[in-house]
């Protein structure tokens, strides 16, 4: 029943091909489906020939494997990468070792094309460290939120109620960019992101006249969203305990300027109480906003300590903006 037509029709059904190795000589032979999957022209070839086309993160790998193949024990399973031009795919060799099924001085064996599942696996790698990485961060921004909170209030009952509204607005703020991915049209825009962000502290939910933006159209992606409303959140807060925002008259301005290469961020108060410019040792704010400034968002920060009000500015690679 299971002659030699048969056995190729099942062989071809599943995707398999077949090759051949004489030990002796080294001579390799593989049927059509192995010629087309290495992308090597018909006829015997060798472990060297073979060679050429291995991924050379993977050569000494599967060299050392093709070496101690006989000395194995039972069947085998080399998986690598190999070179057809300029696509890459991954093959699995399978045999069988300790001359287990030699015929004569033949050893047989099969080769399986496992790209997509490489890549499969590949892409829910990637997508598991990615959720790791967001999970990380999102420990941090919660970390930093409550550290800010807790400064700025002086109860439980409104440390939680400053907290959660905090915590509402960078929700709103991510609801505006995740659709970036999918919809260009619909990612989030800077001055949106910014009303958005600085609702909470405004007085009246809204932004009253108490808060004025006044910034081009610039995109803002997901990561820099979140490092943005971390700036932003901090920069508030120290505005409602020392600066404008901490008196009824005063007011906040924030405009933005860009070019080709960056975007520059004002952050100008004025009716507040007379600004005194910190001394000593940068706290805990101050770093969290530099660090935040120059890491995640590639730009820097500087202060001007006017006595009519503090004036900010941030300057951001326009690049990393909308990332």
């Amino acid at each position: 029943m299971w002659d030699a037509n048969r056995l190729r029709i099942a062989t071809d059904a599943a995707g398999v091909a077949l090759w051949s190795w004489n030990v002796d000589t080294d001579a390799i032979s593989m049927d059509e489906r192995a010629h087309d999957l290495w992308g090597v022209p018909s006829g015997p070839v060798t472990f060297t020939d073979l060679s050429a086309n291995i991924h050379p993160e993977d050569l000494d790998r599967v060299r050392a494997a093709f070496a101690s193949t006989r000395e194995v024990l039972g069947a085998y399973e080399v998986e690598f990468r190999i070179l057809c031009g300029k696509e890459v795919r991954w093959v699995s060799a399978r045999g069988r070792g300790d001359d287990q099924g030699i015929v004569g001085r033949i050893m047989f064996g099969v080769f399986l094309d496992v790209t997509e599942r490489k890549m499969a696996e590949e892409a829910r790698e990637m997508i598991a460290g990615e959720m790791g990485h967001r999970v990380k961060n999102l420990f941090s921004i919660a970390s930093a939120l409550a550290m800010i909170s807790e400064r700025s209030t002086e109860t439980s009952k409104e440390m939680s109620e400053d907290l959660r509204l905090r915590l509402s607005a960078l929700n709103r703020a991510h609801d505006l960019v995740r659709p970036m991915a999918g919809d260009p049209e619909k990612a989030a825009h800077l001055a949106d992101l910014l009303a958005l962000l600085l609702a909470p502290y405004a007085g009246d939910g809204a932004g009253g006249d108490r808060v004025l933006v006044t910034v081009p159209e610039l995109i803002v992606g997901e990561a820099s969203a979140t490092a943005l409303a971390l700036v932003v959140h901090e920069l508030a807060t120290n505005s409602i305990k020392y600066g404008a925002l901490s008196t009824a008259t005063g007011t906040l301005d924030v405009s933005c300027v860009a070019d080709d290469r960056e975007a520059v961020i004002t952050w100008r108060e004025r009716g507040g109480p007379e600004v005194i410019p910190p001394k000593g040792n940068d706290g805990y704010g101050s770093r969290l906003v530099t660090g935040a400034v120059s890491g995640q968002l590639g730009g820097s920060i500087d202060f001007e300590w006017l006595s009519e009000g503090v004036i900010i500015v941030l300057r951001i690679r326009k690049a990393q903006l909308g990332t």
